[in-house]
């Protein structure tokens, strides 16, 4: 259902309806920052990492050749905007700890409880960011990616220019990773639970910067009747 309510959106908004606009922002932005929170660190560069994201979803909206894979269209251009905001920023961790440091001795078994799916739910959830953001990036982009996002394995793989058995290794040994430390804080409550945070409103600059990417795409009929955009170029879907 949300994926059809987000090709949807996807179309109202290349059609340039009115609330298109409106209605996009306020289903993806919250998701481009948490997931930039998590993978990036700070929330002042994920408020960073959403608006230059959606910034450049609107300027190039007419290159969504497909409307229906608008979700890793989107997180394609926020991983991206993460990767520069990296470059640019003090937040990275001075070093990570190893994946080995983080598994479990010994593997459940594959039908074994797994505590991370029972906390989604709940009020939780701020433990099962913490423990995601406490993953080594590689593992930690897949998890977000596929477990969070729910992005399929190829979309995963396309979007982080890896091999799908790659994706299969990587989510498999973080999925144990994050098994580990949820079933510490379920017996010990050895994680902090701190509340995950959420973005700010959008500030009137913000919001007019944003509508006037948006008005200002190209978004006409190509040659084929598909719509161009004029922005700066991007991976199509």
């Amino acid at each position: 259902m949300d994926r059809l309510h987000e090709t949807e959106l996807a179309r109202a908004l290349l059609a340039g309806e009115t609330g298109a606009f409106e209605r996009f922002v306020a289903h993806f932005r919250s998701k481009v920052f948490h997931y930039s929170w998590l993978m990036c660190g700070l929330p002042e560069d994920a408020e960073e990492v959403a608006q230059e994201t959606l910034l450049k979803v609107f300027e190039n909206i007419g290159q969504l050749r497909e409307p229906e894979r608008v979700r890793p269209w989107v997180f394609r251009i926020a991983r991206n905007a993460c990767l520069m905001q990296r470059r640019r920023s003090l937040f990275a961790p001075a070093h990570e700890v190893p994946l080995d440091d983080l598994l479990p001795a010994s593997q459940p078994a594959d039908d074994a409880p797994q505590p991370e799916i029972a906390l989604l739910g709940s009020e939780l959830r701020a433990v099962l960011d913490r423990a995601i953001s406490e993953l080594p990036a590689t593992y930690r982009a897949v998890v977000l990616l596929r477990d969070l996002e729910e992005l399929s394995t190829e979309d995963t793989a396309q979007l982080l220019d890896l091999g799908t058995d790659v994706v299969k290794t990587r989510l498999h040994r973080g999925r144990l990773a994050l098994r580990q430390k949820l079933d510490c804080y379920l017996r010990n409550r050895c994680l902090e639970n701190q509340s995950s945070p959420d973005p700010t409103p959008l500030t009137a600059g913000e919001r007019a910067e944003l509508m006037s990417a948006w008005r200002g795409a190209a978004v006409q009929p190509g040659p084929e009747g598909t719509p161009e955009g004029t922005g700066v170029s991007h991976r199509r879907l």
